[in-house]
C-alpha cells in the first residue's frame, strides 16, 4: 500500500515537473533573434540565452561592493571616440567576424584566471598585462601583439593603422579597469579611437542576462 502511495505521489512529482518545463517561455536575445553562431576556438558555437526561467545570477557576479581601488565604477564614455557597445552590438561583431571580417578582433582583457572561468565566445584574450609597460610588457612583445594580432605596421619607428583591426574590448563589467587599461594604452600608442569599441558591461552583465559563456580558446 505504501509502496502504491509512494509511486504515485512519485508520478505526480514527475507530472507537475513536465508540465512547468513545458510552460517555460521561450528566452530570445532580441524579439528577432533566439540566438546566434559564431566560431570559438575553430569549432561553431551558439550564443543563447538560459532558457529556464528560474535562472539566477552567476554567484561570481553577485558581489556588489567591490573595494574602491582597484574596482572603481567606469564612465560610459571611456574616452573621446571609443564607441561604448551593448551586448546586441557584440553579438554582431561577434557573428561578422566569424563570417570572415577579418578586419574585426573581439578581446577579452581579462587576466587568464578570470578567463578559464569563461569568456564570451568568439574572443581572444590578450591580457591588461600584455599591453602595460607598467606591469613589464616590454616594446618588442607589444609590437608583435600590434603586428600579428592587430594588424599595425611598424614603419621606422612610426605606426601604420590604416589596416589595423576594429577591436572590441571588454573585461568584468562596470567595475573593472583591465579593458580601460587596455584602451587607454593604445590611445598612447596611436591607435586610432574610432577602431576601438568598448564593452563597458562586459561578464557582469553578459551573465547577468544568461548569456552563454565558452573557456578560452586555444
Amino acid at each position: 500500500m505504501k509502496s502504491n502511495l509512494l509511486k504515485a505521489l512519485m508520478l505526480a512529482c514527475s507530472l507537475i515537473w513536465t508540465a512547468s518545463a513545458m510552460a517555460a517561455k521561450p528566452v530570445g536575445i532580441t524579439p528577432g533573434m533566439m540566438d546566434a553562431t559564431v566560431m570559438h576556438g575553430g569549432k561553431q558555437v551558439k550564443i543563447m540565452r538560459d532558457q529556464n526561467n528560474k535562472a539566477v545570477v552567476n554567484p561570481a557576479f553577485a558581489k556588489t561592493s567591490r573595494p574602491c581601488p582597484p574596482f572603481c565604477i567606469q564612465p560610459i564614455m571611456l574616452a573621446p571616440g571609443v564607441e561604448t557597445l551593448g551586448e546586441a552590438e557584440i553579438i554582431d561583431y561577434l557573428v561578422r567576424m566569424s563570417k570572415g571580417d577579418k578586419s574585426i578582433l573581439v578581446v577579452d582583457s581579462r587576466t587568464p584566471d578570470w578567463v578559464q572561468k569563461g569568456t564570451i565566445p568568439g574572443a581572444v584574450n590578450i591580457p591588461w598585462t600584455a599591453l602595460n609597460p607598467a606591469k613589464g610588457a616590454d616594446p618588442i612583445s607589444i609590437g608583435e601583439i600590434m603586428e600579428d594580432q592587430f594588424g599595425a605596421k611598424s614603419l621606422e619607428g612610426l605606426w601604420d593603422y590604416s589596416d589595423a583591426k576594429t577591436l572590441v574590448m571588454f573585461c568584468n563589467g562596470m567595475w573593472c579597469g583591465q579593458s580601460p587599461n587596455n584602451i587607454k594604452n593604445l590611445l598612447k600608442f596611436g591607435y586610432p579611437a574610432h577602431k576601438i569599441k568598448w564593452y563597458r558591461g562586459g561578464m557582469q552583465n553578459w551573465s547577468n542576462l544568461g548569456l552563454s559563456v565558452a573557456k578560452p580558446a586555444s
